[in-house]
């Protein structure tokens, strides 16, 4: 939309919506960080945030998957642009993106010698379309956002993410803006955004991270997602943060209220629900090979998350069979001899 000036009438004009072209939603990573729009990643101080996101980001510089993703193929290496007002790139960001075995000659930092950038900056924009950037990281919110700006004023904050959503909108780059969250502890974790609720509404997806109640463990942590406009609520992900960056761990049924609550447990492996999706899937076989994607429609319809049922899917010995162009799912003991131009795989990374 155009913005005029308050003093000069705008002509109307319409669009219709038979003239607009529908298009998918791009995932950078399903469903917690899509391509072209802005996510929100908040936690406690000293919680893993920055380590998370450069793990992340140097697993996109080398084309790696990322944790637990569903995609077939590997992507194409990434530039990524991150810039920090907490941590000195050449004593910690570099160290620690090289000890994540990142690809130094795609990730870029913006110089602010003489300026620093602000969500409103032309050089953001520059920067992503001039060196063909897929992911912008922004950490912390609070140093990007401008001085001028009150993070309790919901028009003025509003004003500002607009120059960054335009941004993602205009070069189909995914941003995530890295945030301290407020003190409010009793209350959701949504509304643990500092600032105007205005802030939250902006992010098309806003991830967490906070603690586990594994005392044995204190350097594990559950990544979990707090708002999700695009796509369905992501599992959580549990991790490790290391000298090295971030372990992951496991994906888990678990909400981000229970995650941030004190007495959130640490998920036993296996559990009774992994075993009754993996009993489910067996009956689903029994009677030979099945279409992948009837199989999943029906154990989300029994109430089966994907977390859950990508474990049993491999717990049950389930083969991946592609048939042309379509996936089925079968086990050994009862599938029929492989035909001509059918290919079978027990590859992790197809679909499930």
């Amino acid at each position: 939309m155009t913005d005029y000036p308050n003093n000069i009438p705008a002509k109307l004009e319409i669009i219709k919506a038979s003239e607009i072209t529908p298009k998918e939603v791009r995932w950078l990573w399903y469903p917690y960080i899509p391509f072209g729009k802005v996510t929100l990643l908040q936690g406690d101080p000293g919680d893993g945030k920055s380590k998370l996101m450069l793990s992340l980001a140097a697993l996109l510089s080398k084309g790696a998957p990322l944790p637990f993703a569903d995609e077939e193929e590997h992507t194409e290496p990434m530039t990524v642009i991150y810039q920090t007002t907490e941590d000195d790139a050449d004593d910690t960001v570099v160290p620690r993106f090289n000890a994540a075995g990142g690809d130094g000659d795609r990730l870029i930092f913006i110089k602010e010698d003489e300026k620093s950038l602000t969500f409103g900056d032309d050089r953001i924009r520059e920067a992503v379309e001039k060196y063909n950037a897929k992911l912008l990281i922004l950490d912390p919110m609070s140093s990007y956002i401008g001085d001028t700006c009150s993070m309790n004023n919901a028009n003025e904050t509003r004003a500002e993410f607009n120059h960054l959503i335009a941004v993602a909108k205009d070069t189909g780059c995914a941003i995530v803006i890295i945030a301290h969250m407020n003190k409010a502890k009793d209350t959701s974790p949504l509304y643990r955004t500092n600032g105007s609720i205005d802030i939250a509404g902006a992010a098309r997806s806003i991830l967490a991270v906070t603690r586990t109640a594994n005392k044995q463990n204190p350097a594990e942590r559950y990544l979990v997602q707090v708002k999700s406009n695009l796509a369905p609520m992501g599992s959580a992900i549990l991790f490790e943060v290391a000298d090295k960056g971030v372990n992951f761990l496991d994906e888990l049924e678990l909400s981000a209220e229970d995650a941030f609550s004190a007495s959130a447990p640490r998920m036993g492996r296996p559990n009774a629900r992994e075993e009754a999706a993996t009993d489910f899937i067996r009956s689903l076989l029994a009677g030979g090979r099945r279409l992948a994607s009837d199989c999943e429609a029906k154990l989300e319809a029994a109430g089966f998350k994907k977390s859950t049922y990508k474990k049993s899917k491999k717990k049950a010995g389930v083969r991946s069979v592609k048939d042309g162009f379509l996936w089925y799912w079968t086990l050994p003991e009862v599938e029929k001899p492989i035909e001509n131009g059918q290919e079978v795989t027990d590859e992790d990374d197809l679909p499930i």
